[in-house]
């Protein structure tokens, strides 16, 4: 809590900086990085937590798009799968190939022969980058994968793309902690009240959503990174743009791990889209959904709940159907989609991608972004960049690289440290991965600062709360360097344990408290009665605040609700799965 309080302090003292950015998902933490790396003076606020929305939602994969060959978007295809490449390429340990393994049944618009050749075009729009696509027999798929209920399948086909290895919200905070590590003054739980252009400046209210606290900020350009409520920011700014945001709720359903391979399992689901079964360690992710809405905190219903277990069930030969009582977590997000303000909406609705657009105004030092995926990030923060160097802002360090993993003699030392002190040998039998890999992966350089802990205090590699891989020291690391304000962040953002755990286990975990009173310290006890507060358990699912409860089955929607997922309104549109 003593970082985010000093950074306010900091915000709060009357300096005027060359960049506000509002809006702390993955476009305006990469906007941050890119900037303050290269001797940008950068102010970062969030109405909520980093990574509270869209960013938190996703299927955490990196992909080209490959849906987009049908609709001849090459041109974004290519783009996609370069930067899907260049991710893979800078971190290696957090952004992983993986393959799909895609299932065709009979009466698919496309025979499963032209959708490999397909996937042989999308490998060489990659640059060969990734291994080259298969054509397995079903005989074959069967002996790999007899989970894939192959009685309806008449081919199947198999391709790279790539996937985080931790979750999407943590892979957008180390973008914060880099953008703080080269001066970035970032606070979480502070919203902007109010915009006015004076004298070359922006002059930004701004309010601490914890205390009630309210300053102005001064800041030579502007950046709204709001992601969904990027609308109802540039309304509040006055400002009018080419672009703006029609909105599509996408949901996944975690479960308990039903292949032991490490590949996705791509189906098209019963609307002709892509349908997934993604590995998340021991646990499996299924989904998504695609329904228009006009509300950027989507509510899961009990339509989305079944469409999505209908739509697996049929897809697989397991020994029980999957019903409500497997769902160990749920997501429940919407996918800000970029449009011209001149567009129809259905038309629009129909036909867009998740390509990003940036509107700017240089007179008035004024960015607006809209759309984009998780893919793309890099290039938003080179755009932004450049916008802002238009826009008068000296680049102290234009050649500066603000993103990707420490350079491999960082790497070298962390694991010739972690060799001498023997530290796999802590390693929890019930772990995934040997705990000096997922220490460099989640922390990189600063993994190094963990191994002091544990030598002076071996009880530091000790996992804190039952049922999960985090340890003591992972626990004291959040609460000094990852602005922890509620316990959410950490269960959920930092780390991704409401998202693998049943809420009833981690309530019960004895450890729970202890890293409580380590994050929160004398407001332990509060922090945790309002997590366990704001997410009730409905059906032995845990609730996501703005995401709505879990329906009980064949209970009545609200007609607004009934009317957003009817069974014609899926059929509207064809969007990739949320991947940002």
């Amino acid at each position: 809590m003593q970082l985010r309080q000093s950074n306010i302090d900091r915000l709060a003292d009357g300096e005027v900086y060359d960049t506000l950015i509002i809006g702390g998902g993955i476009n305006g933490a990469v906007s941050a990085a890119a900037l303050s790396g290269r001797g940008v003076k950068v102010g970062l606020v969030e109405q909520g937590d980093f990574a509270g929305m869209t960013s938190m939602w996703s299927s955490n994969l990196i992909w080209g798009g490959i849906k987009y060959m049908e609709s001849r978007d090459f041109k974004l295809v290519r783009e996609l799968c370069v930067s899907r490449n260049h991710l893979i390429k800078h971190y290696p340990s957090t952004v992983q190939e993986i393959r799909f393994l895609t299932t065709i049944t009979k009466g698919f618009r496309w025979h499963p022969l032209m959708l490999w050749a397909g996937t042989w075009i999308y490998w060489l729009f990659g640059n060969c980058f990734t291994r080259p696509p298969r054509l397995p027999s079903l005989r074959t798929v069967n002996r790999e994968e007899p989970v894939i209920n192959t009685k309806p399948a008449i081919g199947c086909f198999e391709y790279s793309d790539a996937f985080l290895h931790d979750n999407d919200a943590r892979f957008v905070w180390n973008f914060v902690r880099i953008a703080m590590n080269s001066g970035c003054v970032a606070a979480n739980y502070v919203e902007a009240t109010g915009f006015e252009r004076q004298d070359n400046l922006w002059h930004v209210g701004l309010r601490d959503v914890m205390s009630g606290r309210e300053w102005t900020v001064k800041t030579k350009t502007l950046v709204n990174a709001c992601g969904p409520l990027a609308d109802r920011t540039n309304a509040l700014a006055g400002k009018q743009t080419d672009h703006r945001h029609v909105l599509s709720k996408g949901i996944h359903l975690i479960v308990d791990r039903v292949t032991p391979n490490k590949r996705v399992l791509a189906f098209f689901d019963e609307d002709g889209r892509l349908f997934f079964a993604i590995p998340m360690g021991n646990r499996t992710c299924i989904g998504t959904t695609d329904t228009r809405t006009e509300d950027p905190h989507a509510a899961i219903t009990d339509d989305d709940v079944t469409f999505v277990l209908d739509n697996i069930n049929a897809r697989l030969s397991l020994d029980k159907p999957l019903d409500r009582d497997d769902i160990i977590a749920t997501r429940c997000g919407v996918r800000p989609l970029a449009v011209k303000n001149t567009s129809g909406n259905d038309r629009d609705f129909l036909q867009l991608s998740r390509k990003h657009e940036i509107d700017s105004n240089i007179g008035q030092g004024f960015i607006s972004i809209f759309g984009g995926k998780l893919t793309d990030c890099v290039n938003v923060g080179e755009e932004i960049t450049d916008l802002v160097r238009t826009m008068g802002v000296d680049i102290r360090f234009p050649d500066y690289r603000w993103y990707g993993e420490p350079v491999d003699a960082v790497r070298d030392e962390f694991f010739h440290q972690a060799r001498l002190m023997k530290l796999d040998d802590y390693t929890d039998a019930s772990a995934s991965e040997p705990l000096s890999t997922r220490l460099w992966r989640r922390y990189a350089a600063h993994a190094i600062g963990m191994l002091e802990n544990i030598r002076e205090d071996p009880r530091q590699a000790e996992i804190l709360i039952e049922g999960t891989e985090y340890i003591r020291a992972e626990v004291r690391q959040a609460a000094r360097r990852e602005m922890i304000t509620k316990l959410e962040d950490f269960l959920r953002r930092r780390s991704k344990i409401s998202l693998v755990s049943r809420q009833e286990t981690i309530q019960q975990s004895a450890g729970l408290m202890e890293a409580c009173e380590i994050l929160f310290g004398e407001d332990a006890q509060r922090r945790f009665d309002e997590y366990f507060h704001d997410h009730p358990v409905t059906n032995g699912i845990a609730r996501d605040p703005g995401a709505g409860p879990l329906p009980a089955e064949g209970a009545t929607n609200d007609p607004a609700a009934e009317q957003e997922t009817a069974p014609q309104q899926r059929q509207e549109g064809d969007f990739e799965t949320l991947n940002w």
